[in-house]
């Protein structure tokens, strides 16, 4: 009798702890979780709502229009359809023209910075050190260096290049600007990656005879795909959501060519007071960012 009360103390002892235990990553994660609900997820639910909605905050009534925002944007007589789709069509030039660059350029840095050598650590500082400004500092500061009449590059080139109101020099400029920017961030995240690669594999290929291309191809990338996919993920994303380098560089010259989809939703939303409008606009460029990432996803993956 007294072996099965002992028993049962015990039980019950554990039972607090157990359930303790078990309770403290949610604990850890409560205010992450807490921050996101009401940052994130509420935001998002009620954008949704407001898309549905012929919404203007400087009157009264918003009457409830169902899917009428959604069906505009695909409806050629709408009178958003031509601007939409065409600062979609700045946000996929955008995109192509500038994530290759921001992919292959950092890597190829990250790989001359991963070898030993004089001076490596202030190389790495000098690579990394725009990304640490802020974007209205980098546009403004190249606004003036590509300035057609005091501008230092076109004194510099000997020319006479309109940078931010022509095309395709705008692409140039935005493209030019951005990797400049932010090449280095990505530089680091690879450097970073090629660390944590065990060095055992580099000593096995040069005993098996291997060169530096050898290497690149077989211990290298393999071990940068994890990386990798972070890395054309997140600058993939980042490229289609540029904002401010169209915003204060080219301000969407000529005409509108280089007038990213973010930028068009900010004029709908804030400038022209058409809330419901901006928001069935995020939501469809949310939809294509979703598209591109499972996509991009399902890549790697089967290379895996």
């Amino acid at each position: 009798m007294t072996t099965l009360t002992a028993k049962a103390s015990t039980a019950r002892a554990a039972t607090p702890v157990a359930w303790s235990g078990r309770a403290t990553p949610y604990l850890f994660l409560a205010p992450y979780l807490v921050l996101f609900c009401v940052f994130v997820l509420a935001p998002a639910i009620y954008g949704v709502w407001v898309s549905l909605h012929d919404w203007d905050f400087l009157l009264e009534g918003r009457p409830f229009v169902g899917l009428d925002n959604y069906t505009a944007l695909f409806d050629p007589s709408s009178a958003v359809y031509a601007d939409f789709w065409m600062s979609m069509r700045a946000t996929g030039w955008f995109t192509l023209l500038s994530v290759p660059f921001l992919v292959v350029l950092p890597l190829g840095i990250a790989l001359l910075l991963n070898r030993p050598f004089r001076g490596r650590t202030f190389f790495r500082g000098l690579f990394f050190a725009p990304y640490v400004l802020g974007v209205a500092v980098v546009c403004l500061m190249w606004r003036l260096l590509l300035d057609p009449n005091l501008g230092l590059v076109d004194w510099l080139l000997g020319t006479d290049i309109a940078w931010t109101t022509s095309l395709p020099w705008g692409w140039v400029a935005l493209v030019g600007v951005t990797v400049w920017w932010t090449l280095g961030f990505n530089g680091v995240i690879y450097l970073a990656g090629m660390q944590d690669i065990p060095r055992e594999l580099y000593d096995a290929a040069k005993v098996d005879g291997a060169g530096r291309w050898a290497e690149f191809r077989h211990v290298t990338l393999p071990g940068l795909r994890p990386v990798m996919l972070f890395v054309v993920t997140t600058t993939v994303l980042a490229s289609a959501n540029m904002f401010g380098q169209s915003y204060l560089l080219t301000q969407g010259a000529p005409g509108g060519e280089t007038r990213t989809a973010i930028v068009y939703i900010l004029d709908q939303g804030l400038g022209q007071y058409k809330m419901g409008s901006a928001s069935a606009m995020s939501y469809v460029l949310t939809l294509a960012l979703i598209v591109v990432s499972v996509i991009n996803f399902r890549l790697f993956r089967g290379r895996s």
